[in-house]
Formats: structure tokens, sequence, C-alpha cells
């Protein structure tokens, strides 16, 4: 048997490609919206993907099961449990608690684990080849290294209401009922890693064990003494800000991704067209350089997604594929660097990558504004800003601002002041000039704070303390 990680480090989202090396076929769970990877690795193993599937309907990037299956001509399966309101929008094979997919001497058990989700599945993987019973636990956003998936994304993206304290208990009971009647050794394989925005304390370990984590995991105790409400207590205490883009998600992959198809290859913008185009409000510019560089002068109007390792998650900071369509023109150095930011962008929906420029040279510049900590209170201020999550700001903040994340701020502009100047600021400044940027773009009156909460701390620690006379 053949299992390989497929680990994107933009959306701390893993995948998985299991083969049978005696037959020649594999089977692909949580695959990706841009699929060459999983392509190339069939084609270096000599396998033909012949099954697709995933654990749910996920959150925090568009799937990419469709896309594949419609590549490869593999059939697709998915969860068919969570009730009517939970039952996904396009064809495709159902998965029941105790189905199975079979390839050569490998079979691949769903398990119905809501709590996550309603739908949610986790899948244990038996290499008949060696053994009788599962060695392997997919446990997509069930169980994570050191954590569980959250149960509160349906009130934070989906338009719950309170349903994070039933999900809560659904956990809790999976974990008891399901998770914990495996064998020790039983490797998992989680779906996501640290940073990702499903759990609030993700390990970074690839994998863990299901006795590692029965000894270890904060939430053990609880399980062993059959505490459930301070289970439920504890793993509600202190979740990080959901995204807004997760709504979007959400339905999207229940609806069915639109399939891409092949993508054509992104060609180079002359600077004198794009500076028309720009002029005329036709297409969008998209800054791909740290705010330093941007902060010494950006195109007017600009977005601000700083590179490739976290373009999918900063563009769908910035960029709602549902409420605009104007195509993306990207700063990128080459025709290869524009198309890998293109690949990451697809995996959050945004797919009017149009085209790319290496230089700036002849597009309108300007500066954005940019206020020192020293100077901070000079500025007649209609809002001070805080774009970090929910729980830095608890931990520490400039007094008098108001909190509301960089992925929420373009989805909740009426939080805003319809006029003056807002400053706005985050640790480093890295998502300060993102969020500012979209902000920018709406139309509002922005000053970045130079150095954000890391450089006015220090600032004020600078600071001579006046001694009374």
């Amino acid at each position: 048997m053949l299992l390989e990680r497929i680990y994107d480090e933009d959306l701390a989202q893993a995948s998985y490609f299991i083969g049978c090396q005696a037959k020649g076929e594999a089977v692909v769970v949580d695959a990706r919206r841009d699929v060459a990877e999983y392509l190339d690795l069939a084609q270096r193993h000599g396998m033909r993907i012949v099954a697709v599937t995933e654990t749910h309907i996920h959150a925090d990037y568009l799937s990419g099961t469709r896309e594949l299956a419609a590549t490869t001509g593999a059939d697709v399966y998915v969860s068919g449990e969570g009730g009517q309101d939970w039952q996904y929008g396009f064809e495709a094979n159902r998965l029941y608690h105790g189905d199975t997919i079979t390839i050569g001497n490998i079979t691949i058990e769903a398990r119905h684990t809501p709590g996550h989700t309603p739908e949610h599945l986790a899948m244990l993987v038996t290499d008949g080849a060696f053994s009788d019973a599962p060695g392997y636990a997919l446990t997509g956003d069930f169980v994570f290294a050191g954590d569980l998936g959250r149960p509160d994304l349906l009130d934070e993206a989906a338009g719950g209401v309170d349903t994070r304290f039933e999900g809560a208990r659904q956990l809790f009971a999976s974990l008891r009922d399901e998770f914990l009647t495996l064998g020790d050794h039983v490797q998992v394989f989680p779906a996501h890693g640290a940073g990702s925005a499903c759990g609030k304390a993700l390990g970074a370990l690839p994998s863990t064990t299901v006795g590692y984590e029965r000894l270890n995991a904060w939430w053990a105790p609880y399980l062993r003494d059959g505490d459930e409400q301070g289970f439920i207590d504890e793993l509600l205490d202190g979740q990080p800000d959901a995204h807004a883009y997760f709504a979007r998600m959400k339905r999207e992959n229940k609806d069915g991704p639109a399939l891409l198809g092949p993508l054509s290859p992104l060609g180079r913008m002359a600077n004198d067209d794009l500076a028309r185009r720009l002029e005329a409000d036709e297409v969008i510019f998209v800054d791909t350089r740290d705010q330093h560089a941007v902060h010494a002068g950006t195109v007017a109007r600009s977005l601000n997604v700083p590179g490739i390792a976290k373009a999918a998650s900063y563009g769908a900071w910035v960029y709602d594929p549902e409420t605009e369509n104007r195509p993306l023109i990207l700063l990128a150095e080459d025709q290869a660097y524009a198309e890998e930011m293109r690949d990451h962008l697809v995996r959050v929906g945004i797919d009017t990558v149009a085209g790319f420029t290496p230089e700036l040279d002849g597009l309108p510049l300007t500066k954005p504004a940019v206020v020192s900590p020293a100077d901070l209170d000079s500025v007649d201020a209609a809002m001070l800003l805080d774009v970090r999550n929910k729980t830095e700001h608890a931990d520490g903040h400039i007094p008098g601002s108001t909190q509301l994340s960089g992925g929420r701020v373009l989805w909740n502009l009426d939080q805003l002041p319809d006029d003056g100047t807002i400053v706005t600021y985050c640790q480093s400044g890295v998502r300060n000039a993102v969020a500012a940027s979209a902000l920018r773009r709406a139309g509002y009156d922005v000053v970045e704070l130079d150095g954000s909460y890391a450089g006015w701390t220090a600032w004020t620690r600078s600071r001579p303390v006046a001694v009374p006379a």
C-alpha cells in the first residue's frame, strides 16, 4: 500500500493519495482544486486514480473532488450522512456509516463522526495484505494532532444559530464511540495542521496515533472522566475568528464547485495597455510585494496579496467573487510565478486571474498613508481598527481600538464609520497592509500604523518615564 500526504502550507490543508501498488489503482481524499500534483503522483507511481472522496463539506478551501474526477474519470464518493440539510447538491455515490471503497487489498471504511459538521466522515484504512483491521485513520476535521475540529463554524460561516453546542456534544460522542474504540497503534492523518482556522491549537505534526492522543490530548481527561460539560466549555472557549469567505466555501462545496478544466497560459500585459484599463476600472491590480515595498509606492486602488506563500489565504480576504468579477492582473516576476499564484487563488474560488506584469513603470502610483506610533495621537481618527483575531486583541491592544479581523473586514463594512480616517494595525504589519488595501479600494480613507502593534508596544516601552519633581 502507498499512502502519501499532499500538504498545502498556504491553507494548512492536507489531502491524501492512497494507492494499491499491486493493482495500480489509487484513491484521493480531500483533494484541492488545482489537481496537477495528484496527476503527477499517479504517473510517477504508475497508477490510475479510480476514486475521489472527501471527509466533509469543507469551509476553508474549495474542494477539488469534482475537478479531479472530471480530469481522470474517477468515481466520486461523498457523505450521505447528516440529514437533509447537509446533502451534497451534485451527483456522486453516497457513503454512509460502514460503507467501503475497495481497491486491490485496500479497504477504506467510512465512519460517521459528526461534530465539526453534521455529515462528517472519518476514513479507516485497512491494508489487507498485512492485516484484517484498520491501521490508519484519515480523520478530516474531526481529530487533529493535539486538537479537535471546531464545532462552531456552522454558526460562524453557515448562518447557524447556537449549533455549536450540539456540535460539541456530537464531538464528545464521536470521540467516545468511534475514535477511542480504535487500537492505540492506529496512525492518524488529519486534514489540517498548525495555522488552520478549523481549530484553535492544532499541532504542526503531520500525523499522530490514537494512543498518543488518548494519553496526551487536552480533551483526553474529559473523556476518561465522562465530563461532557467540561469538555464543551473548554472546546468552545477561545476559538479564533472564522474568515468570512468560509461561508462562500461552504455553499460552493455543498452545491459543487465550478469545473476549471485545463487553464490557459497567463500572458504578460503591456503596461501602457494595463494603465489604460486601470484608468477605465476594467481590471484590478494585485501587488504581490511585502508591506515595506508597497508603502514605498504601489498602484492606486490595488490589492495587496504579499507573495505566493499565503496567496489563497489573503486573496480571499480582499476579493469576493460573489460581488466582484473584474479580472486580476498580478505583479509577478515571470509567467511561472504568476501561474503558481493563480493555482493558490483558485483553491479559494478566485478564478479571474487574467495576466501579469513584472514591473510598475508607466502605471499610476501612489504611496499609502502611514503613521508612526509616536504620531498616532496626532491623527484625528474616526476609528482605530485592530485587524488581528479577537484572541490576540484580548491578550493586549492599543487603548480605544475596535477589533475586526482582516478576514472579516470586507464583509462587515457596516461596522465601520461612514466618514473620517480609519487607522489600522495588526501584529507586525503584514495583515494590516492586506486589509488596508481592501478598505482603500472600497473607498475608505485609511492610514496604516507603521510597525503595527509590535511597533507601538516597542515605542511605548522606550518612552522616558516622567519623574515627579
